[in-house]
């Protein structure tokens, strides 16, 4: 099992960090002033989060996005991790999710069918 699903169903696994406490978020803006940071937060009871997890794992090249860090944000488990992203980086809360954090703020969202990995490709190099 892999992030609460059989890894045999998804084709290129994502390096992800997991998102599971209030103090990554200051991590998270600190490593963003080095290299930009995608935050997936997901829901693990919906087929649309689902749809688009796998959609961005199965076009994930890791060569192309070396320089950006993958956080994976359960958000039924993490709920108030969930709320404080969007708190602290200004976005309306969205499930699922991505953001893209620079320089400690979120230049970049979309949510569900709109998550497409060409679009966050060009967000992050």
């Amino acid at each position: 099992m892999y992030m609460g699903f059989d890894r045999s169903e998804i084709g290129n696994v994502m390096n992800w960090k997991k998102l599971e406490n209030l103090d990554q978020l200051t991590q998270i803006k600190n490593l963003s002033k080095e290299k930009k940071v995608l935050i997936f937060k997901h829901s693990t009871s919906c087929s649309i989060s689902r749809t688009a997890l796998d959609r961005l794992e199965r076009n994930w090249k890791e060569d192309e996005m070396h320089d950006t860090t993958a956080y994976y944000l359960d958000l039924r488990a993490h709920r108030e991790e969930s709320n404080q992203v969007a708190d602290t980086f200004g976005v309306e809360h969205q499930s699922p999710q991505v953001l893209i954090i620079k320089d400690g703020e979120s230049v970049y969202d979309s949510s569900h069918f709109d998550i497409d990995y060409n679009s966050i490709r060009k967000q992050a190099v």
